[in-house]
């Protein structure tokens, strides 16, 4: 009997390094992305932890602070907000790719959809800036 296996052909898979996506900025930006959810992740976790402190009293909230304080949370946090910061920015960016705006028969220009995105952005910190520096 006939092995039909034998006859045919294998595919070709070419090798593709676990680093493949180091080779361009594209797909690093991709991936740094990707992985900002987690970090977005990890504030939502802080805000929530910070919600529970504050309705448990003034003792806890001490002590939920203090918690904050360490080097090790610290740098958590500053290592969050960039890829917060990252995130943000990508998102309004490809705002403007996701959403296709026409406006008499012609579609809007990118810096026009992302535009308020960045300007909504600065007037919500600016506000959020004079409520906790108003003293």
């Amino acid at each position: 009997m006939i092995n039909p296996t034998e006859y045919v052909p294998k595919s070709y898979h070419a090798r593709v390094s676990t680093y493949w996506w180091l080779t361009r900025w594209v797909y690093l930006k991709f991936i740094l992305r990707e992985v900002s959810s987690v970090f977005v992740a990890w504030f939502v976790v802080v805000t929530l932890l910070q919600i529970r402190a504050v309705t448990s009293g003034p003792a806890d909230y001490g002590e939920f602070q203090r918690w904050l304080r360490s080097p090790l949370l610290l740098t958590l946090n500053a290592v969050s907000f960039f890829f917060v910061v990252f995130h943000a920015v990508t998102w309004f960016n490809l705002s403007a790719k996701a959403m296709v705006v026409r406006v008499g028969g012609k579609r809007l220009p990118g810096i026009a959809i992302a535009a308020p995105n960045y300007a909504a952005w600065a007037v919500a910190s600016g506000a959020v800036a004079w409520i906790l520096l108003r003293g």
